[in-house]
């Protein structure tokens, strides 16, 4: 087995860290996507509105662990855009880890699909809409409330993807504050349910273009039809523009009124800084093997 294993081994690391991410959004998916299919098919029997935000945070934590030692677990195409503006990953694998993380969402989504297949099409009534009593096109991917406007939608999205990346690069600078690798994927977990749970009424939270759009193409060729594209005045959009938005301005805060301060530190608290985080990795640095976090 070990010798069959070695041959199926691949070299190419930007491959490896490809499969890493996109097998870590796929993860995020199955037991995000999964809780939400459970509790919308029940009708709310079977879990929450509280469950899917466990779901999203434990599938975010999760994901982080898969795929953490190869690729540094971005699962979403704003965290690997933010490190690559701070000069921390290359521009060349922006497009591949962006394809990977969505091809990842997809699969995720097909997924859900297949082990919730007759209870989606019991609950809609042998159809699948997008909008109505009975949707189930929102177990996959984000819908706005009947009263938000898209205005309001785009700032909800860009508030919150700001939030989730202050919180990651906090978490991941050792020089703020020394976290234990191994604590690093609950808190990117716990950032997750945290936005959930105070930002997620008004449009379902996706900050992460590749969490929203992968499924969403999903349900366009699944049998939802182009109402996924139509629904919420147009809204598919806003996932994929508002999060990249967000994630730069909570990038530049970060950097601003904090980072960029650690290097004016007196030169004893700097050699205390550096003895804490010496063999340790710093998350969201790069994608060295046991660097990185994701959202």
């Amino acid at each position: 087995m070990e010798r069959l294993l070695r041959r199926c081994r691949i070299r190419n690391s930007l491959v490896r860290e490809c499969l890493a991410e996109c097998l870590g959004v796929y993860t995020l998916i199955l037991f995000g996507c999964g809780t939400v299919a459970q509790v919308t098919t029940s009708q709310e029997k079977n879990g929450q509105y509280l469950s899917i935000n466990l779901g999203f945070a434990l599938g975010v934590t999760f994901g982080v662990f898969v795929s953490r030692g190869v690729s540094g677990a971005h699962l979403n195409p704003v965290v690997t855009l933010s490190l690559c503006v701070l000069g921390r990953h290359p521009w060349m694998k922006l497009p591949f880890y962006t394809f990977s993380q969505m091809f990842g969402a997809f699969l995720g989504a097909a997924t859900v699909f297949l082990q919730y297949y007759d209870a989606i099409l019991s609950y809609g009534g042998g159809q699948l809409t997008v909008t109505g009593k009975t949707a189930t096109a929102g177990i996959f991917s984000t819908y706005p409330a009947e009263y938000l406007s898209l205005g309001g939608g785009f700032l909800d999205q860009v508030i919150g993807t700001a939030a989730l990346l202050l919180c990651v690069l906090a978490t991941g600078d050792q020089r703020n504050t020394s976290i234990p690798d191994y604590l690093q994927p609950l808190l990117a977990g716990a950032t997750i349910l945290v936005i959930g749970v105070s930002m997620g009424s008004n449009s379902g939270y996706a900050l992460n273009p590749a969490r929203d759009f992968g499924p969403r193409f999903f349900t366009y060729i699944a049998g939802w039809g182009d109402d996924v594209f139509r629904a919420g005045r147009g809204w598919w959009w806003v996932p994929l523009v508002a999060p990249c938005i967000g994630g730069l301005v909570g990038t530049l805060i970060y950097e601003l009124l904090v980072e960029v301060h650690h290097a004016f530190l007196p030169p004893e608290d700097q050699s205390s800084c550096q003895e804490t985080t010496e063999g340790k990795s710093l998350e969201l640095e790069g994608v060295e093997p046991s660097v990185g976090k994701s959202a």
